[in-house]
């Protein structure tokens, strides 16, 4: 089944956006995110509801995002300095952006996964499940998941640091996969001490910048 569900942004819009801008998203509520092509199957649409499901654009599985989650996209018009042809290295400099971001404010180091896609095949049902280019890691725990989507008038890099654990989404599964718990245990704001939101998005925007900012609330 290929449930419809509503797409996590307006990409029409989007697409006709001619500045380079980073956006600094919240949601209202509990939020389950489809991958571009992911099938409604592998989970319990019944269950599912009460986490306002909706699909974005692009590769990778399930997301669960909260309201206290650090979301933040960039979206890159084609001609700007910084878009790039290889998808790899795209997603490599967003992971670099965060690492860049990081140091201070996160006693341990992290770093960049610039290799191809790592992980049991069965759990890329779920993103925070596998490892892929640009993602970043501390400790060996993923601690910020990226994907994007690619369109001739640009590059949307979306990228998440988990305020809590999102092994809700386990739960929402038609047939979770043996180990997928542990897979998916990832880092969070609060385990990696981060306690200045805005000092970290602050770095975030001067270590990648310039752009053009952007506050968005998803309401349910």
């Amino acid at each position: 089944m290929n449930a419809q569900f509503e797409d996590l942004y307006d990409y029409d819009v989007l697409r006709r956006q001619t500045t380079a801008t980073m956006f600094i998203v919240r949601v209202q509520e509990s939020t389950l995110v489809f991958g571009g092509n992911q099938s409604a199957d592998v989970i319990n649409l019944d269950l599912a509801e009460r986490f306002h499901p909706r699909r974005r654009r692009g590769g990778g599985g399930l997301v669960l995002l909260q309201p206290d989650d650090l979301w933040v996209d960039w979206w890159i018009p084609a001609g700007d300095v910084r878009w790039q042809s290889d998808v790899r290295q795209s997603a490599i400099r967003a992971g670099h952006w965060w690492s860049g971001a990081l140091p201070e404010l996160v006693r341990a180091r992290s770093y960049v996964h610039e290799e191809g896609l790592v992980g049991e095949l069965d759990h890329r049902v779920v993103c925070f499940a596998g490892r892929g280019p640009g993602e970043v890691f501390v400790d060996e725990r993923k601690a910020v998941g990226l994907t994007q989507w690619r369109v001739r008038e640009g590059i949307l890099l979306s990228s998440v640091l988990h305020a809590n654990s999102s092994s809700d989404v386990v739960d929402l599964l038609a047939a979770p996969p043996v180990g997928i718990d542990g897979a998916i245990a990832h880092h969070t704001l609060a385990s990696l001490g981060i306690e200045n939101v805005d000092l970290l998005t602050q770095r975030l925007r001067d270590g990648s910048g310039p752009w053009a900012t952007r506050h968005l609330f998803l309401t349910a």
